[in-house]
C-alpha cells in the first residue's frame, strides 16, 4: 500500500469515544497511554488480530497510534487491506501529548511518552 494514500487523522479529529488501538510495546504503554485504548503491540499483532476485528465488528473506525506514527502506519495499512475502516493518528503519542489530550498510567502515576 502507498503510505501517502493511507487514511490519516490529526489528533484533534479523534473523537473522545473513538476506538483507539495502541501498537506500542509494553514499556511504552506503561509509561502513558490513552484511557480505554486497546493495547496490541505491533510485535504480536498478527497473533492478536482477532481482538482488533472483534473490537471493530460494529463498523467503528479504528484509530491506530504508536509513538510517532511509523509503526501505526504499517498496522493501519494492514487493517485497511483486511477491509477494516482504520486511520493512522498523525504524529502518534507525541502529537497526542503535545495537544494536551488526556493520558493515564495503570498505576496512577504521571503519564509520559517514551
Amino acid at each position: 500500500m502507498n503510505f501517502a494514500a493511507l487514511p490519516t487523522v490529526a489528533v484533534a479529529e479523534v473523537p473522545a469515544d473513538g476506538l483507539m488501538l495502541d501498537v506500542r510495546e509494553a514499556d511504552e504503554w506503561q509509561a502513558g497511554h490513552v484511557e480505554g485504548a486497546l493495547h496490541v503491540p505491533m510485535s504480536g499483532f498478527v497473533a492478536r488480530f482477532g481482538e482488533v476485528t472483534q473490537a471493530a465488528e460494529d463498523g467503528r473506525r479504528v484509530y491506530v497510534m504508536c509513538r510517532s506514527g511509523g509503526r501505526s502506519a504499517q498496522v493501519t495499512a494492514y487493517l485497511v487491506q483486511q477491509g477494516i475502516d482504520a486511520a493512522n493518528i498523525d504524529g502518534g503519542m507525541f502529537a497526542w501529548e503535545a495537544a494536551g489530550r488526556p493520558m493515564v498510567t495503570d498505576d496512577g502515576g504521571p503519564a509520559i511518552v517514551v
